[in-house]
């Protein structure tokens, strides 16, 4: 199965209430947050609803495992580790936990203390421009694989 990186790219100034909602039930809740997102017809419906407040696409195994790393945290705000892993699941890393997210044989929720959402910094050297989508030079929408290089230029 396919993982959408989810990244929120604009505020909340000005928001319709059914995108506010939206944004709320895939745990959007700032700019600069990330959430991971199987690819189904369900969540393909709320990206398209989104689309001009959000960016996703494809995210590949190096990059999971870069996010899970420095970016993951459990409930507490203390950071994922190797030995927390180790411990609570049935795998002996961060990078095999990655995988097995990738290979769809293990889910977030199989793990409750882990915080669902990336807190991410602003990417280096800012958005292409948050008023555009991304085939017109602009950072809205979807992206494709694009996702991890601003998902590197984000960690």
């Amino acid at each position: 199965m396919v993982l959408y990186a989810v990244v929120r790219v604009r505020g909340l100034i000005n928001i319709k209430p059914d995108i506010k909602k939206t944004l709320q039930l895939l745990r959007l809740t700032r700019a600069n947050h990330c959430v991971l997102i199987p690819k189904t017809s369900v969540t393909a419906g709320m990206l398209q609803r989104v689309k001009d407040y959000v960016t996703w696409g494809e995210i590949n195994a190096p990059t999971m495992q870069e996010l899970l790393s420095k970016r993951g945290r459990l409930v507490g705000d203390a950071p994922l580790t190797d030995a927390y892993v180790s411990s609570a699941t049935s795998y002996k890393d961060i990078e095999a936990l990655s995988k097995a997210l990738m290979d769809d044989t293990f889910s977030f929720k199989e793990m409750p203390d882990m915080k669902p959402v990336f807190r991410l910094a602003p990417p280096r050297k800012g958005y292409e421009g948050i008023k555009r989508a991304y085939p017109n030079k602009g950072a809205l929408g979807y992206r494709g694989a694009a996702i991890n290089t601003l998902l590197q230029k984000m960690l």
